[in-house]
Order: C-alpha cells, then sequence, then structure tokens
C-alpha cells in the first residue's frame, strides 16, 4: 500500500523567507548602527584627541640649542670658540634596523670595526625620543658626498652643520679653562632635560665645567611639518635659543707663555696673582695636553698615552698637586711668631748648624752645617735659616701654628671659582689623632716650622699666602672669571682678613722677604742684583724622600724623581705690590738657583715694558711728603 503524497505548503515557507529577511536586515541594520555609532565617538566625541594624534605625526617639534658662549683672556684675544663642523647623525625611530644601517654606513664610508663599534655605543646612551644622535664629527667633502650617493640605503642618517667648541690656543690653557665632552648617561641624569635637549657637550674640567650655567645658555625650539619619511617640509613655528654669556678671563696669553717659556719644558707649575684683586694672571702646569682632543672623543690608543705617561700631562699640578712648601712658609711662620709674642724683631738664636730639644739627642739640621751663629728675624728669612724655625716652632706649639697657618689659607680650599682644587693639608693634634691614633711629638712640631712633615700645600694656596704678605693679610680669593658680559664674579664666603696686634709684623717679615732677594747674605741674591724693581722672596725646597740621620744629601746618588723639589715665592715691586708668583719645579732641587730665576722671569714679563724697563704705572708709591718738597 503506497504512501500518501503532502503537499507543499507556500504560505509557510514565504512566512519562513520574511523572518530571516528581517532578521538580516535587522542584524545588517544594527551593524550599520554601531559604526555610525563607533564613527560619531572617534570623529565626533574624541575629535581632539585623535586630532592631536594625527597632528603629532605630521607636526615635530625640534630643539635648537643655543650658541655655547665664548671665552677670552683679559686683552680680549680668544681663547675658547666654536667653529662649524659636519656631523653625521642617526635618529633610531627613523632608522628601521639601524645597526643593519649602521653597518652600511661602514661599509659606504670604508671605516673599520673599531668606528663601527664606537657608532653603536653612542646610539645606546642616553637619548631623547626623535631626538639625533651624532655617531661622527668633522666628515670629509669626501665622505659628505658618499653618504649623499647612497642616502637612499641610509635611512635615519642625516648630515648635518653644527658648531663645535675649540681651543685655537691648544696646550696654553687645558688645565685653566679646561674643556668640554659628550655628555655621559650619569651627566644626563643630572641635567634640566629640556634645556639640553639638542645638546651634545657639556664643560668636563676647569672653566668649561665651573660656568657652565653660564656658558651654555637657552634652548630654542621649531615646529615642523615632516612627511611619512620624516624629512622635514617645512616650519611651521620658531622661538631662537638663547645663547650663552661670553666669559672673560683674568689671565693673560702673553703672561701664560712667559711662565711656560720660564719653566723650559720641566715638570711643573707657575701661578702669577695680583695681589690686589686677586685676578689669577697666569696659571701654568707642565706638561700639558691638547684639549681639542677631548672634544668629539679622544680615540682610547691617544687617552691611554696620556693616562699612562710617567709625565702626567694630564694631572693638573696648579690645583692637585701636594707638596711640602719647605721654607717658602717661613715668612707666614715669623708673622705668626710674632702676633703670638713668641719673638720680636730683635729677638736673635744661637745657630751651631743644629737644634735640639731639651733633653733629646736627635738633633735638626740646618741647611748650612756649619752654622750662621747669632741669627735675628730678618737674617733668618734671608738666609733660610732652619735652626730660627725650628726654636720658633718648638715655643709657638702646634696649636697656636695651626691657628695663623690655616689664617694663611693653608690646608683650605682658597679659590673662588676652580672646583677642581685639592684643599691640601695643616696637620693637627686632632687630625693626627684621628688619622694615625697617636699623640702629637714635639719633633714634629719642631719640622713644621720649616714646611716639612705633614703639611702638603697647592702651587695655588703658596701663590695666595704670598699674596696675602704683599696685602698685608687682605684676603680676596684668587679667581679666573674677570666678568661675564658685564656680570662679575660674587665671592659668596668671603674669608676675613688676617689682622695682626701690630701691622708693623708684616713689615718685619717683608724686609726679611727683601733681604732675601736684594741683601748682601740672601739665598737669592744673584737673581735680585739685576732686577730694575724690588722683589720681597723666600726660596724653599721640599723633600721628596727622607734622608737619615746623619747623612747627607748626595743628588748624584738619587734617581732623578727622587730628587728634592724647588720651590720659590715673590712679589713685586715691594712698595707697590703688582704680581704674586709661586714657582714649583718637580725635582729641581734648588729653589733658590732653579726656581727663583723662573719667577723673576714672569714678574719682568709682567712689570717690565717692550724697552725692559718698568712700567710707570708699577713704580713705586711716593709719598705726598715725597712728591712734594
Amino acid at each position: 500500500m503506497s504512501q500518501p503524497i503532502t503537499l507543499k505548503d507556500h504560505e509557510k515557507d514565504a512566512q519562513l523567507v520574511r523572518r530571516r529577511v528581517f532578521v538580516g536586515v535587522a542584524i545588517v541594520l544594527a551593524m550599520v548602527g554601531v559604526l555610525i555609532a563607533r564613527m560619531y565617538y572617534l570623529q565626533v566625541v574624541q575629535y581632539e584627541h585623535h586630532s592631536t594624534l594625527s597632528e603629532n605625526n605630521r607636526v615635530h617639534v625640534q630643539p635648537i640649542p643655543p650658541n655655547r658662549g665664548l671665552i677670552f683672556d683679559r686683552d680680549g684675544r680668544i681663547i675658547a670658540d666654536n667653529r662649524p663642523s659636519f656631523s653625521l647623525t642617526v635618529t633610531r625611530e627613523r632608522a628601521g634596523d639601524w645597526r643593519q644601517t649602521l653597518d652600511t654606513v661602514v661599509e659606504v664610508l670604508q671605516l673599520t670595526p673599531e668606528d663601527r663599534e664606537l657608532f653603536e655605543k653612542r646610539v645606546l646612551q642616553g637619548r631623547r625620543p626623535f631626538e639625533p644622535v651624532p655617531i661622527m664629527y668633522e666628515l670629509s667633502e669626501e665622505q659628505i658626498a658618499r653618504i649623499a650617493v647612497d642616502q637612499f640605503r641610509l635611512p635615519g642618517i642625516e648630515v648635518a652643520a653644527q658648531l663645535v667648541r675649540h681651543y685655537p690656543q691648544g696646550e696654553h690653557f687645558a688645565h685653566s679653562v679646561g674643556y668640554v665632552g659628550r655628555i655621559n648617561e650619569q651627566e644626563l641624569k643630572q641635567l634640566d632635560s629640556v634645556n639640553y635637549s639638542g645638546t651634545h657637550h657639556i664643560g668636563k674640567t676647569g672653566v668649561e665645567k665651573f660656568y657652565e650655567d653660564v656658558l651654555h645658555g637657552r634652548v630654542g625650539y621649531e615646529e615642523v611639518e615632516t612627511n611619512a619619511r620624516g624629512r622635514v617640509l617645512r616650519v611651521l613655528k620658531r622661538t631662537d635659543p638663547i645663547p650663552g654669556k661670553d666669559l672673560t678671563l683674568t689671565l693673560d696669553l702673553d703672561l701664560q707663555e712667559a711662565a711656560e717659556a720660564a719653566l723650559g719644558g720641566r715638570r711643573g707649575a707657575v701661578v702669577a696673582l695680583q695681589p690686589a684683586t686677586g685676578e689669577v694672571l697666569a696659571m701654568v702646569s707642565q706638561p700639558s695636553f691638547n684639549p681639542n682632543l677631548f672634544v668629539t672623543g679622544i680615540s682610547f690608543k691617544a687617552y691611554g698615552e696620556l693616562r699612562d705617561s710617567i709625565d702626567r700631562p694630564l694631572f693638573n699640578r696648579v690645583l692637585r698637586g701636594l707638596y711640602p712648601p719647605g721654607s717658602t712658609i717661613k715668612p707666614m711662620m715669623a708673622v705668626a711668631g710674632l702676633d703670638t709674642g713668641v719673638i720680636t724683631e730683635t729677638s736673635k738664636v744661637f745657630d751651631p748648624g743644629f737644634f735640639q730639644l731639651p733633653n733629646v739627642k736627635h738633633k735638626y739640621r740646618n741647611w748650612n752645617r756649619g752654622g750662621d751663629g747669632w741669627v735675628d728675624l730678618e737674617l733668618a728669612i734671608a738666609r733660610s735659616n732652619d735652626t730660627y724655625f725650628y726654636d720658633m716652632a718648638h715655643k709657638m706649639g702646634i696649636d697656636r701654628m695651626h691657628d695663623y697657618m690655616t689664617r694663611f689659607g693653608i690646608g683650605q680650599r682658597v679659590s673662588l671659582d676652580m672646583f677642581e682644587e685639592t684643599a691640601g693639608l695643616m696637620p693637627s693634634r686632632d687630625w693626627k689623632r684621628a688619622r694615625y691614633r697617636q699623640a702629637w711629638y714635639p719633633g714634629e712640631t719642631v719640622i713644621l716650622g720649616i714646611g716639612q712633615g705633614y703639611m702638603q700645600t697647592t702651587p695655588l694656596q703658596l701663590a695666595q699666602a704670598t699674596a696675602l704678605m704683599a696685602t698685608k693679610g687682605k684676603w680676596i680669593r684668587p679667581h679666573l672669571a674677570r666678568h661675564f658680559e658685564g656680570e662679575l664674579p660674587v665671592d659668596p664666603q668671603p674669608l676675613p682678613d688676617i689682622e695682626l696686634r701690630n701691622p708693623r709684623y708684616w713689615d718685619a717679615a717683608i724686609n726679611g722677604m727683601e733681604q732675601v732677594m736684594h741683601g748682601s747674605r740672601g739665598t737669592a741674591r744673584k737673581v735680585g742684583e739685576s732686577s730694575l724693581y724690588r722683589i720681597a722672596g723666600k726660596s724653599g725646597t721640599a723633600q721628596v724622600v727622607a734622608i737619615k740621620q746623619g747623612e747627607r744629601y748626595d743628588s748624584d746618588a738619587l734617581n732623578e724623581r727622587h730628587r728634592d723639589h724647588a720651590l720659590f715665592v715673590a712679589f713685586a715691586p715691594v712698595d707697590n705690590p703688582q704680581i704674586a708668583v709661586a714657582v714649583m719645579v718637580e725635582n729641581g732641587e734648588s729653589g733658590s738657583g732653579v726656581a727663583a730665576p723662573m719667577a723673576k722671569m714672569v714678574m719682568d714679563a709682567w712689570l717690565l715694558d717692550e724697552h725692559g724697563q718698568l712700567k710707570a704705572e708699577y713704580a713705586p708709591q711716593l709719598s705726598a711728603e715725597a712728591s712734594n718738597p
């Protein structure tokens, strides 16, 4: 029996189709609604946000680094300037695979693997987003042409013209002016990130570092429109940077060269000050180095040669060299002895060639083993008699000695704007107890009276102590900056003047210094004989290695670098001091024979005119009675 045939329900099929169409239309309308809502949200609700993002993709703010201030000597001669240079920069965000790009640069310019390693090191240093990083300086015309030809292979690489620091005087002012160098990561963390945008160099040493804020200036900026590849299409807005202030120093180029010539290539230091103002007229540390090597990055080999040299050209002997002052300290000790009442101008000591503490067998030798007989203060300074100062130091004691020498600047930083200066050492009971856990011994006081023992000074401190003798105690800190565009340096912590019970004590010590140069028994009388002006000076010798009791100093038996240092301090003219000089010659042995002629050469260069005559403005000042007889 066959099954019945079911007839098709057309009405039911039509309803199903209509329902499906309705659902489909609803879904489509819902999706369209979502799209419209999303478009409304993006284009209306978040218009400002996306407008800014779009603008940022097209418009960039680029920093404009300020021109660094120039540095001049006191007569306006350029010491540090900025010269144009073409450098190669890379922007990592625009370079894609920047390591591959660096490989291509090395290939195009035919450089070494060492250059490639240096490039990557510079790129990886701390930087700001989208900031071009210089990887190579001083491009030649051929190198610029090679980059231009292969520019399509070098995304993110550009040749940029910029000003680079240059020191036209070379080695002359390397230790005083210092140099600039590339900003390292540690410095970048401490700097104002906004003001140093686009700046890649900062003062590293000397004046360049101390006056960084003055020399750097304020950053500018410009808004630029770029294409998709980052190339600048046009400048939309520009705010010019404020250049750094020009700095005029107290240093004199001619006197600096004269001081270097006086040293004659020997290891040592020369400092010349103007006593009345504290201005540093010359500051020489020899040997020196070329600061231009450090500006764009010194090679490892070149730096190693400087660093490892036995002569230490990078070492600033003026500010960081510590030496026993030797007999150069005796005039200051004399002032202390007079003011404490330990001695008078006429006090005499008998010198048999040595000094002994009571009930002690040890003999503290005078440099003149035969002795000078009865010696007063003036002769003691003129002859540099050790026995006189041994006796005075013993009577004065370490406590009073420490107090007075500290007032002369010994054992403390004396400069206003030389941050590298070492404080030196003026020992005391408390210092020795803290350092060695020992009591202070009388014998240590004795040798301290002639500038030996624990006492350590810098050539700058000796020059300042000498300037204080010239001004009779008026304290003005030595400084290198004369003015920066009219602004004068200010001492935030001026030191008190040295005031004595009787001003004539200054004259007594100065008379002794004058006899050193012009007295019949003065240790440097041969130098003073040829002088056209009166000089107050004092020689000194600082031991490098100790000599045993009873032994004599034998120069020939010692290695050259173990021989005594030669020192000399002086100011002139005596009646109208215009210059104070300190000279230290490493292993020079004789203060009066080696260092004294050097000091006179420096003073002659400052005080004499082109005809070899004393300049009129430096002649001794006559009193009103003398000028109107």
